[in-house]
């Protein structure tokens, strides 16, 4: 009987995420939001019914890519072109403040009787590696806040997503040379070049898939259900290639795949119909499957202050360093402010560059729990002020007609 458990699983989840996104509704915040909690509630950090599972988080790992290829598949390609060089310099500047901030941070709290990071001799790059973990952005929850909200195909939406992507591939840049410092087995040339490569492949391989679609099936008005059959699976086979063969990651791939049917007339079928597999089924599991890898450990006093500062610093360094690229391009305070906000989240991100700290010796466990903090904390944040930025009197009553029960 035991091997059937997932699909009680499956069932809570799905009860909860509901209600609790309904409950946040009520409340005027966007309904992942509730979603999140529910995966909270239902995790170890609380109630304990559900635990986090391979086939749940296979997935959850589905609901991800397929959120970010309708993201890919909302975008405007003129308005992401014309936000191209503004997203770039928003993506240097929210990895350069939260890499600074976090490393002085880190160097406060990583000294002699207060609190040891690793047995590592090398201090500094113990603190640098801190700094590098907050530079990390986990854009699916502020896509599914601005799709929610109708804002997703907007300067601000594009300007974020743009950023989101770039920031990811720098990201895992600077990852890669903090860790190549304690590593010999890791060489920073040839992680470029797999960057390099992997946008090669992509923009080969879309530009095959675009004319077979638009001269084979988007003339065969009879059979329209190959058309969600050949977009999902284009997805999935770009967003694996780019996960495994180029190390780069695999929502990248799947939000260029959405990229490459945006201008086609189809896009509109092929998301309707997807939209009801991920509306039921994937995104609720998604979004909960973030609360369910949370396990908090026991943390002293100064552990705990460490977590809080950290969280704060992880706040403040996107709203500024994002904030500051998008002044430099002429956006107005808010739209400054909500980019800032929208790159906030840190989500599963920040969990898996932790993880890769963890594994080469620059951390110990005693770090996790406060990292854990910040991405429960940035990722419940991040929605919740995102909604506050974009609402007026005057919105917010057109906002909530516009939500779906």
């Amino acid at each position: 009987m035991e091997s059937y458990g997932y699909i009680l699983d499956i069932a809570l989840i799905l009860i909860s995420t509901k209600l609790f996104g309904l409950i946040s509704r009520k409340f005027q915040m966007p309904q992942v939001v509730g979603a999140l909690f529910a995966g909270l509630l239902l995790g170890p950090a609380f109630l304990n019914f559900v635990h986090e599972t391979e086939f749940l988080t296979q997935l959850a790992e589905i609901g991800v890519i397929l959120l970010m290829f309708f993201a890919g598949l909302e975008t405007d390609l003129s308005e992401l072109k014309s936000s191209g060089k503004a997203s770039f310099v928003v993506a240097v500047f929210g990895i350069l403040v939260p890499l600074f901030l976090g490393f002085l941070v880190a160097m406060y709290f990583n000294r002699d009787g207060l609190m040891s990071f690793a047995d590592n001799s090398n201090v500094f790059l113990q603190n640098i590696f801190v700094g590098t973990i907050l530079t990390a952005t986990s854009v699916s929850i502020t896509v599914e806040t601005l799709k929610e909200m109708g804002k997703l195909n907007s300067k601000v939406g594009n300007t974020i997503l743009g950023a989101a992507i770039i920031d990811d591939i720098l990201g895992i840049v600077a990852l890669t040379v903090v860790i190549s410092f304690s590593s010999s087995d890791v060489h920073i040339v040839e992680v470029l070049l797999k960057i390099v490569l992997f946008f090669v492949f992509a923009i080969i391989a879309s530009g095959i898939f675009y004319v077979i679609f638009k001269n084979w099936l988007d003339k065969d008005a009879k059979h329209k259900r190959r058309y969600v059959i050949a977009a999902f699976a284009f997805c999935l086979f770009l967003s694996y290639i780019s996960e495994v063969y180029f190390e780069v990651a695999d929502i990248t791939g799947a939000f260029i795949a959405g990229l490459t049917l945006s201008p086609l007339g189809k896009k509109y079928y092929i998301e309707e119909k997807l939209d009801t597999v991920s509306y039921a089924f994937l995104s609720p599991i998604f979004f909960a499957s973030i609360g369910l890898k949370v396990v908090l450990p026991k943390m002293s006093m100064v552990v705990i202050m460490f977590a809080i500062v950290l969280t704060i610093v992880a706040v403040i360094s996107k709203i500024i360093g994002c904030g500051l690229g998008c002044k430099l391009f002429k956006y107005t305070n808010k739209e400054s402010l909500q980019v800032g906000i929208g790159m906030v989240s840190r989500g599963e991100v920040a969990l898996i560059v932790a993880n890769k700290g963890f594994n080469a010796g620059l951390i110990n466990s005693s770090l996790l729990g406060p990292i854990i903090i910040v991405v429960i904390a940035t990722t419940i944040l991040s929605p919740i002020l995102l909604k506050m930025s974009y609402s007026s009197k005057k919105e917010e009553s057109s906002l909530l007609a516009e939500e779906t029960v």
